[in-house]
């Protein structure tokens, strides 16, 4: 009976073979990260676009891991036991398919995917059922090693982090008495959360580690108290290639935990592993500027644009020690609370653009006459010079100090 013997099997490309051809379908095994595990060769002609992605970058592209997140269908995967069926979503190329958890000790190691070409019997999906369980085991013990294997890189990027090593080549030898590969070009992408959300910190990083295996460029992630940091490399000098991974990650990690308060930073990409640690502790400056500021949605998420929100918090010192106060702020203020006006955030968007009329009021949805009406305003109850490049600099550093106050 081809179920016993698949049962004795270790191999999972020899199952997945096997599977396939006794259910005549292409078949597709993926650990628990969606990466790609094995995939039948013999129907490989019959794989839909979704598939033929998965095979092509061996795992699912952030894209596809998004619509399956948005429709539900990873949550299903955590919680339905038994082989289910996913219907067609046509805008990510994915033919109708039965999906069913590998699971073990009552953990999810991985799926099997199968392509419904033809409706799958009852008798099928039992069969599927049975496999998967055998495929969890196998999976299970797989991942006991990769535990082992992971524990040991985090050990070894903490150290760097640390200042465990004074040279590169001390590095490289730590690396190699490991099997730790070093990639040529990294960068550092750091998340974390609020003290008084931490309880939200596993969901936080099972949602970064997703989305980390699925980019196109090698992640290491591990946890370090309240920050999930990811190592983001490759063998070839593509800074500015980790640099938009970095930031599509961030992006969509915060767009997926959207009712959370995420901090999140991206530090510069480099060639010397020596400079991981500095990597770090950029993205480490920006969210801690972030959460002096007291939202990560005002400044960006990546230390080379960081700008003035990097001086930010010793500025604020300054001023607490000298008694400082912008006196046209604080009666532009007072305005807009006794009137119900709108003359800060005018001011604000104003600076931003130049001081140009047109942009600021298209991205106040105002008309032009009614911004040049609040800008006369703003020039009348106060003595702003907008002609004047320094005055414009402090104005916009003391209005990030004066939103941080409200």
């Amino acid at each position: 009976m081809i179920l016993e013997k698949i049962q004795t099997i270790t191999n999972i490309n020899d199952i997945t073979d096997m599977v396939s051809t006794y259910l005549k379908k292409p078949v597709v095994i993926e650990n628990d990260q969606f990466s790609l595990l094995s995939y039948s060769s013999y129907y490989i002609d019959q794989f839909d676009q979704a598939n033929q992605q998965t095979i092509f970058t061996k795992h699912w592209p952030i894209p596809i891991l998004e619509k399956f997140m948005d429709e539900g269908i990873v949550e299903q995967l955590k919680t339905i036991p038994h082989p289910f069926r996913v219907k067609q979503i046509a805008d990510i190329g994915l033919n109708q398919r039965v999906v069913v958890s590998a699971i073990y000790k009552d953990q999810v190691f991985g799926y099997i995917w199968v392509q419904e070409t033809e409706p799958m019997s009852e008798g099928d999906l039992d069969f599927l059922h049975e496999v998967s369980r055998h495929i969890g085991k196998l999976l299970y013990q797989k991942n006991q090693i990769n535990l082992r294997e992971n524990e040991e890189k985090n050990e070894f990027y903490k150290k760097i982090i640390g200042e465990a090593f004074q040279t590169e080549n001390q590095i490289r030898w730590e690396a190699a008495n490991h099997s730790i590969m070093i990639p040529e070009t990294f960068i550092v992408t750091i998340f974390t959360v609020s003290q008084s959300e931490e309880e939200q910190l596993e969901e936080l990083t099972e949602t970064v580690r997703l989305f980390a295996n699925a980019l196109n460029h090698f992640a290491h992630v591990f946890t370090d108290q309240l920050k999930v940091v990811v190592i983001i490399g490759s063998n070839a000098k593509v800074s500015d290639q980790l640099a938009a991974s970095a930031a599509e990650l961030t992006s969509t990690v915060i767009s997926q935990l959207g009712g959370y308060k995420i901090y999140a930073g991206i530090g510069n990409s480099y060639s010397s592993i020596l400079q991981l640690r500095k990597s770090y502790y950029e993205a480490l400056e920006v969210i801690n500027a972030a959460k002096f500021i007291g939202s990560s949605e005002k400044l960006p998420f990546t230390y080379s644009k960081l700008g003035i929100f990097r001086y930010l918090e010793t500025i604020s010192k300054h001023h607490s020690i000298t008694g400082y106060n912008n006196t046209s702020l604080q009666i532009l203020r007072k305005k807009d609370e006794e009137s119900q006006t709108k003359l800060i955030h005018t001011l604000e968007i104003y600076l931003l653009n130049n001081c140009k009329l047109k942009p600021t009021a298209e991205q106040l949805f105002v008309h032009t006459n009614t911004l040049k009406y609040r800008i006369n305003q703003i020039q009348e109850l106060t003595a702003i010079d907008f002609d004047d490049f320094y005055t414009r600099i402090q104005l916009y550093i003391d209005l990030q100090l004066l939103k941080k106050e409200i």
